[in-house]
């Protein structure tokens, strides 16, 4: 305790100056954004009010904040719960997975050169093609979700048919 006692004490008036003016412009840097954030709200919710914008469209904050506080009511929490808990569960998954393949190809110099051509092409696929291509989403399985002809490359409902790859094709 004594010792930063000390060091205030043999701070310099400059240090002292500097620190202080330093202080200043956060606290200066912090109420101006605060500030334009308030006017840029504030002329919205005025312009909404007006009808000099669609609030159809651009809605206004006083409507945006109504349906988030409702939003509290309808098990949003729940929902957000069981998100988290997924994103978490397939992290790990997806990352423990990776690892021992990782391991499995660095241990086996055989596999390592048998998988990678087919690891590069994998590599420039779109993530996004990777997913299977619809995620339920409360529906049945035995729906067809092509739609325009598109497929993904991997389809989990469909995985063991092989006419999934030539749908609508």
């Amino acid at each position: 305790m004594k010792k930063s006692n000390d060091r205030k004490n043999t701070m310099s008036k400059e240090r002292k100056a500097y620190l202080k003016e330093k202080n200043r412009n956060k606290i200066i840097i912090l109420l101006t954004q605060i500030g334009i954030l308030v006017a840029f709200l504030s002329i919205w919710e005025i312009l909404a009010n007006k009808n000099i914008i669609d609030s159809f469209i651009a809605s206004k904050p006083s409507r945006i904040w109504n349906t988030l506080i409702n939003l509290g009511g309808n098990d949003l929490l729940k929902h957000i719960g069981v998100t988290a808990y997924e994103t978490v569960t397939g992290f790990i998954l997806g990352t423990s997975l990776g690892i021992i393949i990782a391991i499995i190809l660095w241990w086996s110099e055989f596999l390592a050169k048998v998988s990678e051509p087919y690891l590069v092409v994998l590599n420039s696929l779109p993530k996004v093609a990777l997913r299977t291509y619809y995620n339920n989403m409360g529906r049945s399985r035995n729906t067809c979700y092509y739609c325009y002809g598109c497929c993904n490359f991997i389809d989990s409902y469909n995985f063991g048919k092989f006419k999934w790859f030539f749908a609508n094709r």
